[in-house]
């Protein structure tokens, strides 16, 4: 394999494929430089690489793969200017100190309710509501079966319901 050949043959169209693709010259010359580099890195005998059978799909692909990877990259750091006197149209989305307050007293009224369940049914609606367990791994933990889960969440459930109305 001779990189230099390789370069000298396909280098210019490969270029040319991600200067159209992504329509930064300077960045479609380095990602050809990458382009090359990785086959390059394909080809060394100690990478135990599988023997690239066409050079010129191999490079249009990796030239494709690096593209998108650095489309989704600039993606996820693109950040759009906004002029100060805009931001000040923003609404703030926290919850007014009338709502936290609420939310609080919500908050109490729920781990009341809860705290007057018999300690199976508390652990039951801990371990799916809180931690997210499903009923399956709830039951290994507790060595109970997966309908006696369902029927303490729903008596948890039920329970709380209640004590709000």
């Amino acid at each position: 394999m001779d990189l230099r050949r390789l370069f000298l043959a396909h280098g210019r169209e490969v270029r040319a494929y991600l200067t159209r693709k992504l329509r930064d010259a300077e960045t479609a010359a380095d990602l050809t430089q990458e382009t090359f580099l990785r086959f390059a890195e394909q080809h060394r005998p100690e990478s135990g690489g599988a023997a690239v059978l066409h050079q010129r799909s191999y490079l249009y692909r990796t030239a494709h793969n690096l593209a998108v990877d650095h489309m989704r990259q600039r993606q996820r750091e693109r950040t759009d200017l906004m002029p100060d006197d805009l931001l000040s149209c923003i609404a703030d989305e926290r919850p007014s100190p009338e709502r936290q307050a609420a939310g609080h007293d919500e908050l109490s009224r729920v781990r009341d309710a809860l705290l007057e369940l018999p300690e199976r049914t508390r652990q039951v609606f801990a371990l799916v509501r809180i931690e997210g367990l499903t009923y399956r791994e709830t039951a290994e933990r507790l060595d109970i079966s997966d309908s006696s889960v369902q029927k303490h969440l729903a008596k948890a459930i039920k329970h709380v319901m209640q004590r709000f109305r």
